[in-house]
């Protein structure tokens, strides 16, 4: 029991929780901080008054444990993560975050000095006009020093929050707003520093106004020889603790890596490349050191299954799955050959097939819609479909089926956009839309309700208009299911689209037949009934079989009659 609550603890998932919070911590912070100086757009006096709400947060023992708790955590992990990871060659983007990342210390470790620890020491009035004049005025050098400091903390962070938010549902749709407040802010900061920069040099500036600059700067550590020595001791070991823990993570992996020069084994891939690399190394690792593509949609974190290979030798003599691994090859019922390649450290000679292949380059056209990984997704969906088609079109010229078409799908696109949806694609003279993209579950049963009655409602006033043309009355039947479905851009070449694949997809097709077979116009199943707040005693219900599944399915039926009437809401 103890060595599974210690494995709990100092598991991959948990240390990476661990990394994630303690960033959040430090994000937040450096919001606060640039929105403090942004206030010195308005006046120095306004950036003061918002320095002492910061300071009333973050210099509080609470808010100075909990920050530099953080700042310890965070800079352990990235160093522990530098030494773990075998290989340094990765995605630039990785590469850029973790660089930003070890240039931090040496950039902010003055500025942290200068401010919070000669307060500490000194009680050093580190208000606004004192660092200002000091940045702008005494030391120009250090402020250009510091602006590209503040520059480098926060793309650091945009990129740390970019890879924990970037398979959110909500983020494609948000990824402008965020973007625009990630430049908007520095620029804002960058601006209100500048602005108390021009303030404190215009020589109308009233001293007697500006606070106590001249008190402090007579009373502090400047003219303490003493104080002085001690506080550039402190600077210099700060310095050097950052510089010997990362060059104790240099020399070691040098030393690892010299040890498993004579330790090393080879991965073969069911093309027919060979890739050697030192035992320890993920079978990720050694497709992105031999050049291979190899998919990893999170970043070979274990969070996906898109980097799953097929062991082609024997996979029962290989290191088993950890509990990370496990969670994920569970979730996709993987057979016992597949593993994940971002998590699988061969110690033997292996042969893997990748399971998913990417697509070259020359697959896709220069100005191909931007891709979406696969990602599960509680969705509702909604199929669609002409009745008796082939009789309404028979006898007709091929201008008029391709009208009747158009218009009929002008109506379909026009209430499936209305309501929330996404039309997904036309298939002959059925349609399919998803919603639920951009809400939750039950918003988007009721949109999937709201557009099918809308389709109907509109139907029936596009028969009427032709009912003097066409043989049979213009019918349509609708099918509504909700459930975990998998959603990403799909196809090949020119023909790719966002679209969405599983079993809910199955489902709402088969009772839009189900609508044709029950002669209705929508039939929706109970929980889209439920999760759209439908009163099913209004509503008449029965089961059917649905291929596929061991059980009946209870669905509601809506009659002709009665399907261009709202249904949402009547429980």
């Amino acid at each position: 029991m103890t060595t599974d609550w210690a494995t709990g603890i100092f598991s991959e998932r948990t240390i990476r929780r661990a990394r994630l919070g303690s960033g959040l911590v430090m994000f937040v912070f450096i919001i606060l901080h640039m929105s403090n100086h942004a206030l010195g757009l308005v006046s120095l006096s306004a950036a003061d008054d918002g320095r002492r709400l910061f300071l009333a947060i973050w210099r509080n023992p609470v808010g100075t444990l909990v920050f530099y708790a953080s700042v310890l955590v965070h800079m352990t992990l990235v160093l522990r993560g530098l030494y773990v990871r075998r290989s340094l060659v990765m995605p630039k983007n990785e590469m850029a975050q973790i660089a930003l990342g070890l240039l931090i210390p040496l950039l902010l470790i003055d500025h942290v000095v200068g401010t919070r620890i000669v307060h500490a020491l000194y009680s050093y009035t580190d208000n606004y006009e004192t660092i200002v004049r000091t940045l702008w005025i005494n030391s120009p050098d250090n402020g250009v020093r510091q602006t590209f400091a503040l520059l480098v903390v926060w793309i650091h962070g945009c990129i740390g929050v970019h890879f924990w938010l970037r398979y959110r549902p909500w983020y494609d749709n948000s990824a402008s707003l965020l973007l625009a407040v990630a430049i908007l802010l520095p620029v804002l900061a960058l601006l209100g520093f500048v602005e108390m920069g021009r303030t404190l040099s215009d020589p109308s500036f009233i001293k007697a106004e500006s606070g106590h600059y001249e008190e402090t700067i007579n009373t502090l550590y400047y003219n303490d020889p003493e104080a002085r020595e001690q506080v550039a001791t402190i600077r210099a070991g700060l310095y050097g603790s950052f510089s010997a823990a990362l060059g104790i993570v240099i020399l070691a992996r040098a030393r690892r890596r010299l040890k498993e020069r004579a330790n090393q084994v080879a991965v073969r891939y069911a093309g027919g490349e060979t890739v050697r690399v030192p035992r320890g190394f993920t079978v990720l690792e050694a497709s992105r050191l031999g050049g291979l593509p190899h998919y990893s949609v999170c970043g070979g974190k274990g969070q996906c299954s898109t980097c799953r290979v097929q062991i082609l030798s024997d996979y029962w003599t290989l290191p088993p799955p950890d509990k990370l691994e496990q969670t994920t090859l569970k979730r996709i019922n993987a057979a016992p050959d597949v593993r994940l390649a971002c998590q699988l450290r061969p110690d033997r000679d292996v042969t893997v097939a990748p399971l998913l292949v990417p697509q070259t380059e020359a697959a896709l056209p220069a100005n191909s819609q931007e891709t979406s990984p696969g990602r599960e997704r509680e969705i509702a969906v909604l199929f669609c479909d002409m009745r008796h088609f082939t009789t309404l079109t028979e006898t007709r010229l091929p201008f008029d089926v391709v009208f009747l078409l158009n218009r009929y799908f002008g109506i379909v696109g026009k209430a499936v956009e209305q309501a929330g949806g996404r039309l997904d694609k036309f298939i002959g003279d059925g349609a399919m839309a998803l919603f639920g993209l951009n809400a939750s579950p039950e918003e988007a049963c009721r949109q999937a309700i709201s557009a099918a009655t809308t389709i109907v409602a509109e139907v029936d006033k596009l028969a009427a208009e032709l009912s003097d043309e066409l043989p049979l009355p213009l019918q349509i039947a609708i099918g509504i299911h909700t459930g975990p479905a998998v959603v990403g851009t799909m196809g090949y070449g020119r023909v790719r689209s966002l679209t969405a694949v599983g079993d809910t997809v199955n489902v709402a097709s088969r009772l839009e037949t189900a609508a044709k077979e029950l002669d209705a116009a929508i039939v929706i199943s109970e929980p889209v009934a439920t999760r759209a707040g439908i009163d099913p005693r209004t509503v008449e219900s029965c089961e059917i079989n649905v291929r596929g599944r061991a059980l009946p399915l209870k669905v509601y039926v809506i009659p002709r009659e009665k399907a261009a009437e709202p249904l949402e809401g009547k429980a």
